[in-house]
């Protein structure tokens, strides 16, 4: 059994004033932590999928390739947390959480499309934000390899609403 870790979040969130979508995850697996990036664990689906629906061939490797995709496609990504106690990777466990504070990237950003990644990312959005900004997030299912109920192509189906809607 993993023991419980107070951690703060590790990387800074990804946007730039192109931004139009706001991705937000919980909190960085163990994985991502010892990567250095977002969704960092190699059967997470999260790069494949949005390489998937912004047509980027092949799917980016290196941290700058997967932020240059993210900025090419208006994508802002972060996390709802910016600091709790987890036991590993493990969403379920986490307890004491300090929101992150996300008024850097709206203020910044012309974001107009918050999304969540999987249902405790949304859950958590609308504890923190809910009321405070003016954008509901919508949940899209986990991109992590533990939601087996979606295969990638069902996950990519589901995703594409990001680009679906009128601009």
């Amino acid at each position: 059994m993993q023991k419980y870790a107070g951690l703060e979040h590790p990387f800074e969130p990804v946007f730039d004033k192109r931004s139009r979508v706001l991705i937000l995850g919980t909190f960085p697996s163990v994985k991502s932590r010892e990567r250095g990036f977002y969704y960092g664990h190699p059967q997470n689906r999260f790069w494949k999928v949005i390489a998937k629906i912004t047509d980027t061939n092949p799917v980016p490797e290196t941290i700058a390739a997967k932020k240059q995709m993210l900025f090419d496609n208006g994508i802002a990504l972060s996390d709802v947390l910016q600091s709790c106690d987890i036991e590993g990777s493990s969403d379920a466990s986490i307890k004491n959480a300090v929101p992150m504070d996300l008024s850097e990237i709206l203020n910044a950003a012309n974001v107009d499309l918050i999304c969540a990644n999987g249902d405790k990312a949304r859950r958590l959005f609308v504890r923190y934000f809910g009321g405070k900004v003016n954008l509901k997030a919508i949940k899209l299912p986990s991109t992590s390899p533990a939601n087996a109920k979606y295969n990638l192509d069902a996950l990519v189906s589901e995703w594409r609403k990001i680009f679906d809607r009128k601009s």
